[in-house]
């Protein structure tokens, strides 16, 4: 069974809201080599329509020796949109039907671990329905006071456990969740 993972920018104040606008200050070395562990055992990613757009716009032509767009480019994508029709980025499909099931099916194909980036309507109804395997929260020293958050309106308390904690130079922390069963 594949992990699913999903990986949020928050500030502070836990806005995940745009964080293309406030978090390039905070990347660093820590962040850098995460970032890339993660890259290792991801094999698919799940996106919002939003989160799709905004990224298909942008790797697609970036440099291919940039590792992150190796990376993105080579790995399937899964995109959950009501409106969405057709997806050019190369190794991308479009999930039909409902989104809690279809994912229930992929996290049970033989492969390396899921992982969610930004995307937070989706988050939402993975988070909803217990799809989360972990979370991997970049925590930053930022107030934005106000905007989406990744732990909205839930039906029911969600207790994790923290499988990992890492400071970065830049003052932010990399932590890694579970939720418990």
């Amino acid at each position: 069974m594949r992990d699913l993972q999903v990986i949020e920018f928050l500030s502070i104040d836990g806005v995940m809201e745009a964080p293309e606008d406030w978090q390039r200050p905070y990347f660093d070395d820590v962040l850098a080599a995460e970032t890339a562990k993660g890259m290792a055992s991801t094999d698919a990613y799940l996106f919002g329509r939003r989160t799709y757009e905004k990224l298909a716009a942008y790797w697609p032509t970036a440099p291919e020796d940039d590792p992150y767009a190796g990376h993105l480019n080579a790995t399937r994508k899964y995109v959950a949109s009501t409106t969405l029709r057709e997806l050019e980025w190369r190794n991308s499909s479009l999930i039909e039907g409902d989104v809690a099931e279809a994912v229930r099916r992929l996290k049970q194909e033989p492969g390396g671990d899921i992982a969610v980036l930004g995307s937070g309507e989706l988050a939402q109804t993975l988070i909803r329905h217990d799809l989360v395997d972990e979370y991997f929260l970049c925590v930053f020293p930022i107030v934005l006071g106000s905007g989406k958050r990744l732990f909205r309106e839930l039906d029911a308390s969600r207790r994790l456990t923290l499988a990992d904690s890492k400071a970065t130079a830049t003052g932010g922390v990399l932590l890694t969740y579970r939720p418990v069963s």
